[in-house]
C-alpha cells in the first residue's frame, strides 16, 4: 500500500508545472488595459492628488454611453465635496464642441479637462488653446494605460475556476477509481445522462419555469441518483463476473449515452427556470458557487481518502490485490462503491452543467471521460493502481484549465489543442511509468 508517495516530482513537480505555465502564459498575454468606469475614476482621483496649484473649475467631458456615465457620475461625486466648479459635458463630437464654444464666448477659464481614454482621443480636443482661447490653457487629463496579463485578470482567472469546476468535481470519483485500479469511461456519459434526467424531472414532474426549490433539488437528485445506479451496476457487473474495466465502463458509455439521447429523441431540453442557475453562475462574495461546491467536496474527499478506513482500503485494493485479499480487506465492497462515488460525482457535474447552461442535452459530457483521465493522471495518482493523491488531482485538472485557457486566448485553434491535451496524457503516464520502474530499466529492456 502507498497512500502516501515519496516521489518528489510526483509531489512537487505538479506544483511547479502549474506555477511554470501561469508564468509562460503571463508573459505570453501582456497586453495594454484601459482602466474603465469607477476604476478610471480612481485613477484620474490619484492624478488629481499629484497636482500642486490651484483649481476653480474643471470641465468633464463624456460620451452618452453607460460606461462613460458611470465614470462621469464617479468623478463628480468625488469632486463635489471640494467646492470646485465643475461643468459636466456629455455627449458626442458635435455636442461637446457646441457646449465648450458656449464657455468660449463666455470666457471661462478653465483649469482642467477630465474625460476618458476614448475621448482624449477626439480631433476636437487636440488644439484646445487655438480653437477655444476663451478657455484659457486647461490641461487635459484622462486615464492612463497600463500593462497587465489578460491571463491574470480577476475575471479570467474566475472563469478558469469555474470552468473547470465539472471537470474537477468528476476528477474525485475518477482519483478513486484509478487508486483502486480500475478505470471509467462511461464518466462522460454520465454527464449527459444526469443532465437529461435533472431537466426532464424539472420540465414535466416540477412544474418547468414554477419549479421551486424543493422541486429542482429533488430533480437534481435523482440525476444524480440515477447515475449512482449506473455506478452500481458497473461495479457489480466487474466484481462478479470479472469483466475487465476497461470493457465493462466502455459498454456502459455506449449504453449510457444511447439512453440520455432516447429520453429527449436527440433533443435539448431548455425549459429550465432561472433560479436553477444560482449552483452554475451564481456567485457567493464574488466566488462562483461552482468552485465554492468543488472546494468543499475536494476537502471532504482528502478527508476520506486520509483519514478513513475506506480510504486505506482504496489504497491497498490498488496497490496489492492478493495481499489486501489475505488482510481481510472487503475488496468487491471497495471496489463497487469507488464505481458508485464516481457515478455519482459525474451526476453532480451534470447538474452543475446543466445548471450553468440553464439547459439539458444528452451531447453534454463529450470526451469529459479524456480530460478527467488526464486530470487524474497529471495529478499524479498511477494507472497502475494504489498510488496518487485526491489533492493532486485538484491540481492536475487546475493545469489542464490553465492549459485550454491559455491557448484560447493566445488563439490557438481546437485541433492543436487536443493535440496538446494528447500529448500531456502520453507524458504524464510515461513519466509515471519512468519513476515506477527506472528509467535505466526501462530503457535497457
Amino acid at each position: 500500500m502507498a497512500s502516501r508517495s515519496k516521489r518528489p516530482i510526483t509531489d512537487y513537480g505538479i506544483v511547479v508545472v502549474l506555477v511554470g505555465l501561469c508564468g509562460l502564459f503571463s508573459l505570453l498575454t501582456n497586453t495594454p488595459h484601459q482602466p474603465r468606469g469607477a476604476a478610471a475614476a480612481r485613477q484620474i482621483e490619484t492624478q488629481l492628488a499629484d497636482i500642486q496649484q490651484p483649481i476653480s473649475r474643471i470641465v468633464v467631458l463624456g460620451r452618452p454611453t453607460a460606461e462613460e456615465r458611470q465614470f462621469l457620475d464617479a468623478i463628480v461625486t468625488g469632486l463635489r465635496p471640494r467646492g470646485i466648479d465643475l461643468v459636466v459635458v456629455e455627449g458626442d463630437p458635435p455636442d461637446v464642441r457646441r457646449r465648450l464654444l458656449e464657455l468660449h464666448r463666455r470666457e471661462l477659464p478653465v483649469d482642467l479637462m477630465i474625460c476618458s481614454e476614448t475621448v482624449a482621443g477626439w480631433s476636437l480636443l487636440a488644439k484646445l488653446a487655438d480653437d477655444f482661447p476663451g478657455l484659457g490653457h486647461p490641461r487635459l487629463l484622462s486615464p492612463q494605460g497600463y500593462f497587465w496579463p489578460t491571463f491574470l485578470t480577476a475575471a479570467n482567472l474566475l472563469n478558469v475556476a469555474n470552468q473547470i469546476s465539472v471537470i474537477a468535481i468528476m476528477a474525485i470519483g475518477m482519483t478513486m477509481v484509478i487508486i483502486a485500479g480500475g478505470i471509467d469511461l462511461s464518466v462522460g456519459s454520465q454527464v449527459a445522462f444526469s443532465a437529461v434526467v435533472t431537466g426532464l424531472v424539472i420540465r414535466d414532474g416540477a412544474g418547468a419555469l414554477e419549479a421551486g426549490v424543493a422541486g429542482m433539488t429533488l430533480a437534481s437528485l435523482i440525476g444524480v441518483v440515477a447515475c449512482g445506479c449506473v455506478g452500481l451496476i458497473s461495479g457489480l457487473m466487474l466484481t462478479q463476473f470479472r469483466i475487465p474495466p476497461f470493457i465493462m465502463t466502455l459498454g456502459m458509455m455506449l449504453m449510457v449515452g444511447g439512453v440520455a439521447s432516447k429520453l429527449t429523441n436527440n433533443e435539448s431540453v431548455y425549459q429550465i427556470p432561472d433560479s436553477f442557475t444560482w449552483l452554475g453562475r451564481g456567485a457567493t462574495w464574488g466566488i462562483p458557487n461552482a468552485v465554492v461546491l468543488t472546494v468543499m467536496l475536494y476537502l471532504l474527499a482528502w478527508f476520506v481518502m486520509t483519514r478513513t478506513i475506506f480510504g486505506r482500503h482504496l489504497y491497498a485494493v490498488g496497490g496489492n490485490l492478493a495481499a489486501a485479499r489475505l488482510s481481510a480487506v472487503p475488496v468487491k465492497r471497495v471496489v463497487v462503491s469507488s464505481y458508485v462515488i464516481s457515478a455519482l460525482m459525474a451526476g453532480l457535474g451534470g447538474v452543475v452543467m446543466t445548471s450553468n447552461l440553464k439547459s439539458a442535452s444528452p451531447s453534454y459530457g463529450a470526451m469529459y471521460e479524456l480530460y478527467v483521465i488526464a486530470a487524474v493522471v497529471v495529478g499524479g495518482t498511477s494507472l497502475s493502481g494504489g498510488e496518487g493523491k485526491v489533492l493532486g488531482t485538484l491540481l492536475g485538472a487546475l493545469v489542464i484549465a490553465v492549459i485550454n485557457n491559455g491557448m484560447n486566448l493566445l488563439n490557438v485553434e481546437s485541433n492543436m489543442q487536443r493535440v496538446v491535451l494528447g500529448l500531456l496524457i502520453v507524458g504524464a503516464v510515461l513519466m509515471d511509468r519512468m519513476q515506477r520502474f527506472g528509467w535505466r530499466q526501462r530503457a535497457s529492456e
